[in-house]
């Protein structure tokens, strides 16, 4: 599966996956364990992505009968026919340039811009021994889980994979998990003030932020 087709390239598998995982290793530059297990969990959905990506498409392989009989003129062991939401919808082109493929840069830039300022808050939070409720913390509870999420979803988005669209529902239960746990410390260390931040302010849906208020108020 060497050459045209554009798999079988393991050393792209563990490059792109390694670049995506120190990305998100500096952001994050995880200290505690659920620190390294909500980065963990992140860094299996990307191998699993890039491995199906560059390496073995056993997704196409999975649906070859579906797919050969649905578009009989689309060879899809192509590595650029492997975006199958772009066949799937119809889209014309590039399929670097069609409509899902754009929104879901958008996503994955806009979830590695959130997972950088969330973790600055909270580090700075811990390094202090202070509750964590500035910049994204004044809107969500839990930004940095919510920046995972949009992450994988925007990789959803442009290389559909059965293992990653598995793996999608359960890694975000495992984040769902994690906050709960988190909350629980939280209580138990800051008592009355983490009750009072958390009536206030919603799990993973961001608030809208009152631009007119310099601590970040929020709207009635």
């Amino acid at each position: 599966m060497h050459g045209e087709s554009g798999y079988g390239l393991w050393m792209l598998v563990v490059l792109n996956s390694a670049i995506f995982i120190f990305f998100a290793f500096s952001f994050v530059k995880p200290k505690t364990k659920m620190d390294w297990r909500s980065l963990g969990v992140f860094s299996a959905f990307v191998v699993a992505l890039f491995t199906e990506m560059y390496g073995f498409p056993l997704t196409i392989y999975f649906l070859s009968g579906w797919l050969t009989e649905k578009y009989p003129g689309v060879d899809f062991l192509n590595h650029e026919n492997g975006h199958l939401l772009h066949t799937i919808f119809g889209f014309e082109g590039n399929a670097h340039f069609d409509p899902l493929h754009i929104l879901s840069n958008v996503v994955i830039v806009l979830g590695f811009f959130l997972l950088s300022s969330a973790w600055n808050v909270l580090h700075h939070a811990q390094q202090s021994f202070t509750l964590a409720k500035t910049g994204w913390y004044a809107r969500c509870r839990h930004p940095q889980y919510l920046a995972f999420i949009m992450i994988m979803f925007g990789f959803l988005l442009q290389w559909p994979t059965i293992p990653t669209v598995v793996m999608f529902p359960i890694l975000v239960v495992v984040y769902i998990r994690l906050a709960l746990r988190e909350e629980r410390m939280a209580l138990q260390e800051f008592g009355d003030e983490y009750r009072e931040y958390a009536k206030n302010t919603p799990r993973f849906i961001p608030k809208r932020f009152n631009v007119n208020s310099k601590k970040g108020v929020y709207d009635a």
